[in-house]
């Protein structure tokens, strides 16, 4: 793809998902095609969450002392927190904060529900907006001033051990859904100045992005004991003492549906994987005045009979030329094209076309089967675009050794670099200056006899780094 970042921008009008032309900065209409894809993609990822969590919604307003209490949280996002000071025409005797993330207004409510090791552990999540002064180049999904896609779970546990168990669990549950998806990614701990704030440690997803650059799409955050102190959330053990609980907390955005719509989109538009997809099948009915009827109650059975069996299905009998309509439905993604003309009815056929890769089949129509062969070709898609995605994303990641190699490979190809690093923070911070990179994390990796790339000495991580959005 020649100009990402000029297609990005284009598909989202043309593929009607969104409308950036609201008059503030960073905020963006969800058209309805838009949304339905946002939906499909949250009940995919509810669906994994309900397993083990609960559902909960909070306040969007939290009051400026609640927000202060937590100093290192704060300073994370004090340059980007949105205020509100008035009430009508008067002033508020505090002020109120749109939620930048929601610790501080979640955990004041954990010090109430907590009192002994009975009440744990508690495991929630809502989806909400959330707003940022993004004060960076802005871009719709990518980089925004509301969020309004913030999927965040929140957990408490008597033990250190449960809690990380808990991130091996949210780690778990977002390759599900990114694997659900089609959407690749690579997971790594966060450099120590990059945590979230007031973590223990960060783990992180990226997806290399068709332009090279990376893209974080979901972090999983270890909060240990900080927040419980900061807040007050202890609990009773059975012995009678008193113990600050351990906290764990995981959350993505909107750049799901960003990264959903890079993975997969091509020169011709939009390609949904259908487990997201708002039509998973399209009908071309193949009219001529003659045999119009004919067709047409073929087609009326077939998408009744689709649409019984759980396929979202829909035909379109406007009034175009076939070509025009092909071309609409593949540029917004429809995962299957099904066309039938008089002379497939005469043949006891119907045309089969997969968006992702064009392959066209002719296939016998019996209506006993045809339901089970739309399910086997819908699957066969996601297993596709899954393959290729993964594919691109694995051979734009290059392991090199010397520091040379560092900016040639990613000024020409891009992508994600490993390599073998000190994980000292100076040498860290160092070595982004010195490249122009990004630090992304660290893997565990047998560096027996390595060095650091940067400064030389024993190599205690194998490091990941590229550019990123």
């Amino acid at each position: 793809m020649k100009n990402f970042s000029e297609w990005f921008h284009n598909i989202l009008e043309e593929a009607e998902l969104m409308d950036a032309r609201y008059p503030i900065k960073g905020m963006s209409v969800w058209l309805p095609r838009g949304f339905q894809i946002r939906k499909y993609a949250l009940n995919a990822l509810q669906e994994l969450l309900d397993k083990d969590h609960e559902e909960v919604l909070f306040p969007m307003l939290i009051p400026q002392s609640e927000l202060a209490k937590e100093a290192i949280h704060v300073k994370g996002f004090e340059e980007e927190v949105y205020w509100v000071t008035k009430g009508g025409k008067r002033d508020l005797n505090e002020h109120l904060a749109l939620r930048p993330t929601s610790e501080t207004s979640i955990y004041p409510m954990f010090s109430l529900w907590v009192r002994s090791h009975m009440d744990l552990p508690i495991k929630v999540y809502q989806t909400v907006n959330t707003f940022r002064y993004e004060t960076k180049h802005t871009r719709p999904l990518i980089r925004v001033r509301e969020i309004t896609t913030f999927n965040e779970t929140h957990t408490a546990h008597a033990t250190e051990e449960e809690a990380e168990k808990e991130v091996m669990e949210g780690i778990e549950i977002y390759k599900t859904f990114f694997d659900e998806l089609g959407i690749p990614y690579s997971i790594s701990k966060r450099p120590e100045w990059d945590k979230f704030p007031g973590s223990k440690y960060t783990m992180a997803f990226d997806m290399i992005m068709p332009d090279g650059k990376t893209l974080q799409i979901a972090t999983v955050h270890n909060l240990g004991t900080t927040f419980a102190h900061t807040f007050d959330i202890q609990f009773e053990n059975e012995d009678g003492t008193h113990d600050y609980v351990h906290q764990v907390c995981y959350g993505l955005s909107d750049r799901v549906i960003a990264s959903l719509i890079a993975a997969h989109g091509d020169e011709k538009g939009l390609s949904l994987p259908p487990v997201v997809a708002p039509e998973q099948v399209i009908i071309i009915p193949i009219i001529f005045k003659e045999n119009q009827d004919v067709v047409l109650n073929f087609t009326d059975n077939l998408e009744k009979l689709l649409k019984n069996n759980g396929i979202r299905v829909k035909q379109d009998k406007r009034e175009l030329r076939p070509g025009k309509k092909y071309y609409e439905w593949e540029k917004r993604g429809v995962p299957l094209r099904i066309e039938v003309g008089p002379r497939d009815i005469e043949n006891n056929t119907i045309v089969i076309n997969r968006r992702d890769t064009g392959n066209k089949e002719f296939v016998d129509y019996d209506e006993n089967t045809v339901v089970d062969v739309v399910k086997d070709r819908l699957d066969s898609i996601t297993h596709d675009m899954k393959e290729a995605s993964n594919k691109f994303q694995e051979e734009k990641t290059f392991a090199i050794e010397k520091p040379e190699q560092i900016k040639k490979t990613i000024n020409k190809k891009g992508g994600i670099i490993t390599c073998s690093w000190c994980g000292e923070t100076d040498c860290g911070k160092d070595m982004e200056e010195k490249f122009d990179i990004d630090v992304l994390g660290t893997q565990e990796s047998d560096l027996e006899n390595k060095t650091c790339i940067n400064c030389g000495k024993d190599a205690s991580y194998k490091v990941l780094i590229s550019k990123t959005y």
